[in-house]
């Protein structure tokens, strides 16, 4: 194998403590309702958060931020990111409203990731969440090229398809040395609001099986909601709603794990920083 040092190497970025990316194996299983839902439920409980949309072929943060206004370049080129919710976004979509398709190349896309990561005022993060596009393509060696990564969380739907396309998505980041910090099943399952019976649409516990067998933690998962979908399509995602809300009480849960993980792995590798 071709020694790494041809690679840019990744440099840390000043004032952002953690850098967790949202990936998924599909599309379709609802990878940015996760990401956008985790960093509200991040920021309500006491962190300072960003959120990158680095799906750039379907950038869907816009709409389910409830945000379309073009972010403001200041001088040195940098720019500001939309605050929406109280959290820091950035979206190829604020750039580039819309229906027009972003066509592009591997480079250009390369390109976007690396001006989002450092071109951004961030300011001072306690979590930089960064959605990406669905599958093991471009962006993803993009930004462990660019950035150092705590960690990433796999979403999925309990269906077998949608689990094979995670396991690939869970080997590519053991490819790239990312720590997958958790698996989260969506679209759980179904409670009739009639009879109240529950319906695994999907087939529930597939997630949380796959978890375990590639030793992975588990986070939680999340019902298939009407008010979930509501949420986002309004631009006001659930979690708005505060902890005790019943609808966003596994989206909070899941946010708690998310930070004893993303804890233990940032401590971790700042111990390997010292040694070496």
């Amino acid at each position: 194998m071709a020694h790494s040092s041809a690679l840019p190497s990744p440099a840390a970025l000043p004032g952002i403590s953690k850098i967790v990316a949202i990936g998924s194996g599909k599309g379709g299983v609802g990878k940015t309702t996760v990401a956008v839902n985790l960093a509200i439920a991040l920021s309500k409980l006491g962190q300072r958060v960003g959120l990158i949309d680095a799906d750039v072929y379907g950038p869907n943060v816009p709409l389910m931020m409830g945000s379309t206004k073009q972010p403001v370049v200041g001088e040195g080129n940098r720019i500001e990111p939309n605050l929406t919710h109280g959290i820091k976004t950035i979206s190829i979509g604020y750039i580039s409203p819309g229906d027009k398709p972003m066509v592009m190349r591997g480079p250009m896309l390369h390109q976007i990731i690396r001006q989002f990561l450092q071109q951004v005022n961030w300011g001072d993060l306690d979590y930089l969440i960064v959605d990406l596009p669905p599958g093991t393509g471009d962006v993803v060696i993009s930004l462990v090229q660019t950035v150092p990564l705590t960690g990433a969380v796999v979403v999925s739907t309990p269906s077998d398809v949608a689990l094979q396309d995670a396991r690939k998505v869970l080997e590519m980041f053991g490819q790239v040395n990312v720590e997958v910090l958790g698996i989260v099943e969506n679209m759980s399952h179904f409670t009739c609001p009639h009879c109240h019976e529950v319906i695994d649409i999907f087939s529930r516990g597939g997630a949380e099986r796959t978890a375990a067998q590639f030793n992975v933690p588990f986070l939680g998962s999340v019902e298939l909601l009407p008010a979930i979908r509501e949420g986002g399509d309004r631009g006001m995602p659930v979690t708005l709603a505060g902890p005790k809300s019943p609808q966003a009480a596994a989206f909070y849960a899941m946010a708690e794990r998310l930070m004893e993980r993303a804890e233990s792995a940032a401590a971790a590798a700042s111990d390997v920083i010292e040694i070496s």
